[in-house]
């Protein structure tokens, strides 16, 4: 077993700023740590505001705190699991070798719990007869599939968190068909071993912090960001597959819906996102893993001694 330490917790919840404060006081005590993103969409290069990157977070009293799998590939591509995976082995692997400790730190739970579990994949090539076929199918005939599919090859690999439009289930259901038609021999993943921490924020507090960042981020510059993607030439279905804010901005940006009505319907499906985050999360303990909970509205210091008191 190797050594990690791992911070989740669903969005606006501030596990980025706990993970890197962390390093950062790791740091002066002598003992060098590092981030591994555990977020399935800020891997994508140029998707910055929506994706919440806050790469200012990682700058703690002057030190910058070194982070991985944050802007490694292009947007418009379609990055999946087995690729994560494989790019996560390969910075945990330089920062173990570096004799630094590896932080985790993510929302995506699927991310998280395949390497923590060690989720064993094979790479799955895209279907384009399968796709054509299901294109134009309702996201609840998609998932209705995806169900019947899981059912068959026993696979608990997705959930709603992972198929919030019709192109996610597109490609879980290809995925999971591939697997059905073509068993093939299971890449192995190493045994990690780490303690786990979650940010608890009350139910009240996250859906104030969500609309506050929303706002924030939209006079920031979230849908100047899109305009500038899909001037790039990336297509507006391909920003919408990414769901969330590259979903209902991209919605607004084209004409599809207003301000007001991208606004509200954003709003709605990030409160959802944050409590399906919460759902896997707990879900995790059920499957055997030991979470220390961490109330986010403690000060700062004393969340960091909290993770530190517990740090192999």
């Amino acid at each position: 077993m190797q050594k990690m330490l791992t911070i989740i917790g669903p969005t606006a919840s501030g596990k980025t700023q706990l993970a890197a404060a962390v390093a950062a006081r790791l740091h002066r005590q002598g003992q060098e740590a590092e981030i591994l993103s555990g977020d399935s969409r800020q891997v994508y290069r140029g998707m910055t505001i929506g994706t919440g990157k806050d790469l200012a977070d990682y700058v703690v009293d002057g030190y910058r705190v070194p982070y991985h799998l944050i802007d490694i590939c292009d947007a418009g591509t379609k990055y999946n699991l087995f690729e994560y995976q494989r790019d996560f082995l390969a910075a945990y692997e330089q920062v173990r070798r570096r004799g630094a400790l590896p932080i985790l730190c993510g929302g995506t739970g699927l991310y998280v719990e395949s390497v923590l579990k060690g989720y064993k994949l094979s790479p799955v090539p895209q279907n384009q007869a399968l796709r054509d076929e299901l294109e134009g199918r309702s996201l609840d005939e998609l998932t209705e599939m995806l169900v019947e599919l899981k059912r068959q090859t026993g696979s608990t690999m997705h959930n709603q968190t992972d198929v919030d439009t019709a192109q996610r289930a597109i490609r879980a259901i290809e995925i999971e068909t591939y697997n059905l038609q073509h068993p093939t021999p299971e890449r192995e993943f190493p045994a990690i071993e780490s303690k786990i921490f979650g940010i608890s924020i009350g139910r009240e507090a996250r859906r104030e912090k969500i609309t506050r960042r929303l706002r924030q981020r939209l006079s920031e510059g979230m849908i100047e960001e899109i305009k500038g993607l899909l001037g790039q030439g990336i297509a507006a279905e391909d920003l919408i597959y990414y769901g969330l804010e590259y979903k209902y901005v991209t919605e607004y940006v084209v004409g599809q819906t207003t301000f007001d009505e991208m606004f509200s319907r954003l709003e709605i499906a990030i409160h959802q996102f944050a409590k399906r985050q919460m759902t896997w999360f707990r879900g995790m303990e059920r499957r055997g893993f030991t979470i220390h909970w961490i109330d986010a509205a403690l000060p700062m210091e004393e969340k960091i001694a909290r993770v530190i008191s517990l740090t192999p």
